[in-house]
C-alpha cells in the first residue's frame, strides 16, 4: 500500500491525509507546530465549491456545524455613499448550502478531529529540514529535531514558505509582499451590527472594510491597508494593540463604522502582510508534490486560498488512487489544478488592487463598481464557485 509523508498540518495537509485514506492509501501528518490546531489567522468564507469538495471525502458535516450563512453583500464608498448589493453565489450542487463564514482556526480544528476520529497519524514539533530519494525511489524526510521517517511520496502541504518547494526545485519563485496587510478582529459587545447573513463592505480612499455580525451577536470585521514589508517578520511581530492602532490610522476621516468597531475589539486581533507567487513552474519531482499554499499563494482578496487546497487534496488522492503513484499520478494532479488555481492568483491580484488603488484608479473604481452590481447577483466568478469534483469517476475514463 502506498504511503505518504505530509508536510504540514494545516488545512492542506490535514484534508489530504483525509482524502487518501478515503482512496485507500495511507499517511503521516508532519506539523512543525509544537502541538494542537493553529490557532492564528482570521476568517473565512467557504463557498459551496469548498464544501462540494468536502462532501466528496465525507468531512462537511462538522464544518458546516462550526460555520454561519453570509450570502448578501451591501457596499457603499467612503462617504457613505450607497454602491449597491449582491447575493453570493449559492450554487449547492443539491444539498449543500450557500457560502459558510468561520474562523480558520475553526476549520482547522474540524479537520483535525475528522483526522484523528479516522486514526491517522499527526506528529507534532517536525519541522521538515531536509528529504531525499533512495536508490529504490523511496523518499526520506529529515526534520529539524534530527528524527526521520520515510515513505513513498512527499506531500509539501507546508504553506507560503514552503520547504519542499524549494527541494523540488532549488529555483522555485519565492513569495512576493503584495503591499498590503489584512487586520482581523472579533468585536464581543459591538457598538455596530450589521444586518442578519451580510457582509457590509466599504470601498475607502485609503483602505478597504467589511464586517458581519454573527448568530451569537459579535461582530467580525477585516480591513485592506497599504503596508510595509517587514525586514524580519518573525523577530519584529506585531502586537494586537497595533495592528488596531495602524488599522485606526487609515480609516481616519472615512465614512462609517471602522474607526468604532475597531476601537471596541480587545486584543482579539491578528494582521498577517500578505504575500503571494504568480506562479510556480515545477510542482513535483520524483515522489515529492507541493499542494496548496506550497504550489500557488494567491492574496485573499478573493476568498478562495482555503477551498483551493481543499480542491487539490481532494484531487490530488483521486489521481493517486486511480494512477500509478509519481509521474503519471502528479502530471494528471497538474493537468487538473494549473489553470485553475493560477486563474484565481490573477483575479486576486485584480482584486487587490481594486480595494486600495491609486488615486486616479480609485476614482474609476468607484464609478464603475455602481454599474457591475447592476448586472446581476452572480458576483461570485461562476467558474469559482461552481466547480464540482466526482469522488466516484475513475480518472483511468478519461
Amino acid at each position: 500500500m502506498t504511503h505518504a509523508l505530509i508536510a504540514g498540518g494545516g488545512i492542506a495537509g490535514l484534508t489530504t491525509a483525509i482524502a487518501l485514506q478515503k482512496a485507500g492509501l495511507t499517511s503521516v501528518v508532519y506539523e512543525a507546530y509544537p502541538a494542537g490546531v493553529d490557532h492564528r489567522g482570521a476568517f473565512l468564507s467557504l463557498f459551496a465549491n469548498g464544501i462540494d469538495a468536502l462532501r466528496a471525502i465525507d468531512a462537511h458535516r462538522p464544518v458546516l456545524d462550526l460555520s454561519f450563512p453570509a450570502e448578501r453583500v451591501e457596499f457603499t464608498d467612503g462617504t457613505g455613499k450607497q454602491l449597491g448589493e449582491a447575493r453570493l453565489a449559492r450554487d449547492d450542487f443539491g444539498a449543500l448550502p450557500g457560502p459558510r463564514t468561520l474562523r480558520r482556526a475553526d476549520l482547522c480544528r474540524a479537520l483535525y478531529g475528522q483526522a484523528v476520529s479516522r486514526g491517522i497519524r499527526i506528529e507534532h514539533g517536525k519541522r521538515l529540514a531536509t528529504a531525499t530519494t533512495t536508490p529504490q525511489g523511496r523518499v526520506v524526510a529529515a526534520f529539524a529535531d534530527g528524527s526521520t521517517a520515510d515513505g513513498d511520496l512527499l506531500i509539501g502541504a507546508d504553506g507560503v514558505r514552503s520547504a519542499v518547494r524549494r527541494l523540488i526545485d532549488s529555483s522555485a519563485p519565492i513569495a512576493k509582499y503584495t503591499g498590503e496587510d489584512v487586520v482581523c478582529g472579533y468585536a464581543r459587545k459591538p457598538p455596530v451590527v450589521a444586518p442578519p447573513e451580510t457582509f457590509r463592505m466599504i470601498y475607502g480612499k485609503r483602505a478597504f472594510f467589511a464586517y458581519l455580525t454573527t448568530p451569537d451577536g459579535d461582530t467580525w470585521w477585516f480591513t485592506n491597508i497599504p503596508g510595509a514589508e517587514p525586514a524580519n517578520e518573525r523577530a519584529t511581530a506585531t502586537t494586537p494593540a497595533q495592528w488596531r492602532q495602524r488599522a485606526v490610522e487609515h480609516l481616519l476621516g472615512e465614512q462609517g463604522p471602522g474607526v468604532e468597531l475597531i476601537q471596541s475589539t480587545g486584543d482579539d486581533v491578528v494582521g498577517i502582510h500578505v504575500y503571494d507567487v504568480e506562479s510556480t513552474p515545477v510542482w513535483y519531482a520524483g515522489p515529492m508534490i507541493v499542494i496548496g499554499d506550497a504550489a500557488h499563494v494567491a492574496s485573499p482578496n478573493a476568498g478562495h486560498g482555503a477551498a483551493m487546497a481543499i480542491e487539490d487534496a481532494v484531487v490530488l488522492a483521486k489521481c493517486l488512487r486511480d494512477l500509478p503513484h509519481g509521474w503519471p499520478a502528479f502530471s494528471r494532479y497538474e493537468q487538473l489544478r494549473r489553470d485553475r488555481v493560477e486563474r484565481l492568483v490573477t483575479t486576486s491580484a485584480r482584486m487587490r488592487r481594486r480595494a486600495i488603488p491609486a488615486p486616479l484608479q480609485r476614482v474609476f473604481r468607484d464609478f464603475m463598481l455602481p454599474r457591475l452590481l447592476k448586472r446581476g447577483p452572480r458576483n461570485a466568478a461562476p467558474w469559482l464557485t461552481r466547480h464540482h469534483i466526482d469522488w466516484d469517476e475513475s480518472l483511468l475514463a478519461d
